[in-house]
């Protein structure tokens, strides 16, 4: 009798393991282990959590060199930004378009910069995170955003210098564009825009919920499979945007590149000739810098979007993790090799760091001296400005020279270039 009552007491257990592929019998386990078992096995939880949820991306190897790198470029490119700000807003000189896309070109690299601090304090506090997840994503997206708003900024330098360069009359002198009523320099209004909608697009991001609960890690990989699935797609799109840029920077330096070597070999007898050749060489020299700073983390990235969509193994991740962070290295290295990009463009900020660096050095270098803004492309002589011709004539006048002849009339820059 006792048996039969304690077969009745335990005859759900093989109910509820009859559906189940386990090798266990009920007839083997006694009855006072049966709920025990029902209760405690392992074996009961249906929905278990992903594989790569429990897997780390704390790479404790990465964690110096992080740290001590991005307070490199944290140091050096804060001073040669500042400095660069301080040429172009406070030193009186020409104020072309390319002088507006500098500007805001260094604005974009300070805000990026004001960013690497907190990254700094992140690695150096074992990559624990502080002070909450509005502000672990205000950073984040802080720093991509203008991050893309220096590769837009550049992109549209090249624009610029070679409309201007395959232009006439008023568009090499700079384009206009009408907006309320009231024309504005097109590098105003773009510039604006770009702020504008970058600012738009970072409060949605900011505020987009992510797959996980804030934990206190920050600046780590994170999967994109449910709720944040939306980002991981805005990301593509902005890789697709940059390898546009990247294709339109190569083009029009390319065709300023061979546009100024052509003439520089073909008419060697034009006062800048030589000059051409050494900006040219200059124009390429931008050309890499955007290539080595940007090139390896977006051709890298579709791989590590890809991977934050897709289910792979917990290695895998890791060092899709830690490649991405030694490729976004690359990135933010471009904010202190900016000023280098000043230093060739802007004739301000070439004469200012020259002074600095002191009259001995420029004179070792002086391909240095040579101008490399806008003023410096070739112009055709219809497009030569008749007020020009007259100050050369004056000044011929004045050291007793004779006067250029209308045959005789050198090509020579729209813009005088800057002082």
């Amino acid at each position: 009798m006792d048996t039969m009552t304690t077969f009745s007491s335990a005859s759900p257990l093989p109910l509820a393991l009859s559906n189940s592929s386990l090798p266990i019998s009920a007839t083997s386990l006694p009855a006072s282990m049966s709920s025990s078992f029902s209760a405690t096995s392992p074996f009961s939880i249906s929905n278990s959590s992903s594989p790569n949820q429990n897997c780390s991306f704390d790479d404790k190897a990465l964690r110096m060199p992080l740290a001590v790198l991005y307070s490199i470029f944290f140091i050096f490119g804060l001073i040669g930004n500042l400095f660069a700000l301080w040429v172009f807003l406070f030193l009186p000189s020409s104020r072309n378009s390319v002088r507006v896309f500098l500007i805001n070109c260094a604005v974009a690299d300070l805000v990026l910069l004001a960013c690497l601090p907190f990254r700094v304090f992140y690695h150096v506090n074992g990559n624990k995170w502080v002070l909450g997840s509005v502000a672990c994503k205000m950073v984040g997206n802080l720093f991509y955003m203008n991050m893309y708003i220096s590769i837009t900024l550049l992109g549209f330098i090249s624009l610029d210098r070679y409309l201007k360069l395959q232009g006439k009359g008023r568009t090499r002198r700079g384009m206009e564009l009408t907006l309320f009523g009231q024309s504005w320099p097109w590098s105003w209004v773009a510039c604006g825009a770009l702020w504008g909608l970058s600012l738009v697009g970072l409060v949605p991001m900011i505020f987009m919920a992510e797959d996980k609960d804030f934990t206190d890690k920050c600046f780590q990989y994170k999967q994109r499979k449910s709720k944040a699935k939306g980002k991981a797609y805005f990301n593509g799109v902005l890789v697709m945007f940059f390898w546009l840029i990247f294709i339109m920077i190569v083009v029009s330096y390319a065709k300023i590149a061979c546009q100024l070597l052509k003439v520089s070999r073909d008419k060697p007898d034009l006062p800048n000739a030589q000059r051409y050749g050494r900006t040219a060489k200059k124009s390429f020299f931008v050309l890499f810098l955007f290539t080595i700073c940007f090139g390896p983390y977006h051709a890298f990235r579709p791989v590590y979007i890809a991977s934050q969509l897709s289910s792979a193994s917990c290695d895998y991740l890791q060092l899709v993790d830690r490649t991405n962070e030694v490729m976004l290295l690359f990135s933010a290295f471009n904010s202190c090799l900016d000023p280098v990009m000043y230093f060739l463009l802007s004739g301000s900020v070439r004469k200012i760091a020259l002074q600095t660096l002191g009259h001995r050095f420029g004179n070792r270098f002086p391909f240095l001296n040579d101008a490399t803004s806008n003023s410096s492309l070739p112009i055709t002589p219809s497009a030569t400005p008749r007020t020009s011709i007259c100050i050369i004539n004056s000044t011929l006048r004045r050291t007793g020279l004779n006067t250029l002849q209308p045959t005789q009339q050198t090509v020579i820059t729209n813009n005088a270039p800057e002082k």
